[in-house]
């Protein structure tokens, strides 16, 4: 049983990496992914408890990107983080998740809501200043009360769109796909069947837009996902062995932001991801660093 769909304390998870590790060991796992939104600073301490619990880890991270005049997810797998091409990206990456906070929470503090720079700073994780350390100070703030998902949608998500910061702040798909290609990556589309994917396109429109991906250098698309219908994942398969995409699947585990999903098994043990998933992508890795 694997896991490549992960996130921890640096994004918006509530586990903190080395813990996820803890836990994959005792589930008696094969393998986990670290796959923190467009962070990759819990990487080193996942890799280390991995070591020490002796189970098999890849680097990874949830990408935010720009497509087709809407938002998709790509997770990256086993990039090469010491390497110019992912340095270079990663830098520019966060720059532009950083550059816009301070209009965000001016925003959402003209809309009465209590918060400042200041107070959202002891919530900070990782690399800098970004959307989940405001998410985290406001599952945290009385004056805006309830679950993270409630919370995204009332405050972080419209707020991104009144400011147009989705544009500003995401890398273009093809762009990215093509730099975490040459970092050595294998890149993956998560959650296709998502708002934050391909929900308001039909099956057509969908296989054209992962087609197309593809043809830009996309290795592969989750064939397990906690809340696929059974449509969705023989859609997911269909694509895959047509277009002999690499397989991937994951929780997208969040810990007690997520109750319902557990990491490796999903949503009432819906799911059990083939380890020869982790196999072959390690070999996909291997051969692309050669």
């Amino acid at each position: 049983m694997i896991d490549l769909h992960v996130h921890s304390t640096m994004s918006d998870g509530t586990y903190a990496p080395a813990e996820i590790a803890k836990l994959a060991s005792q589930k008696g796992m094969f393998a986990f992914a670290l796959t923190d939104h467009d962070t990759i600073f819990g990487n080193t301490a996942a890799k280390i408890a991995s070591k020490a619990y002796k189970i098999n880890f890849i680097n990874g991270m949830e990408m935010s990107l720009n497509y087709d005049n809407h938002q998709i997810h790509v997770v990256a797998l086993g990039f090469d983080q010491s390497s110019e091409a992912f340095k270079n990206f990663y830098k520019e990456l966060r720059y532009k998740k950083e550059s816009s906070i301070a209009n965000v929470i001016d925003y959402l503090h003209k809309q009465g809501l209590d918060i400042s720079t200041e107070k959202v700073q002891p919530y900070v994780s990782g690399d800098g200043m970004d959307k989940y350390a405001i998410l985290r100070y406001l599952v945290t703030n009385q004056s805006a009360v309830g679950d993270i998902q409630y919370l995204w949608d009332k405050y972080i998500d419209p707020t991104f769109r009144k400011l147009k910061l989705g544009i500003v702040e995401n890398p273009k798909a093809e762009d990215a796909i093509a730099q975490m290609k040459m970092a050595g990556a294998v890149t993956s589309l998560a959650h296709f069947h998502k708002k934050i994917g391909f929900i308001n396109n039909n099956r057509a429109e969908q296989e054209y837009h992962i087609k197309y991906l593809h043809e830009m250098g996309l290795d592969g698309m989750e064939a397990y996902y906690p809340n696929y219908t059974d449509d969705d994942r023989a859609f997911a398969h269909y694509m895959i062995e047509k277009y002999n995409l690499l397989p991937t699947g994951g929780t997208d585990f969040h810990g007690a932001n997520r109750p319902s999903v557990e990491l490796g098994t999903g949503t009432n043990n819906n799911m059990n991801v083939p380890d020869e998933f982790y196999i072959n992508i390690c070999q996909k890795i291997e051969e692309r660093r050669k």
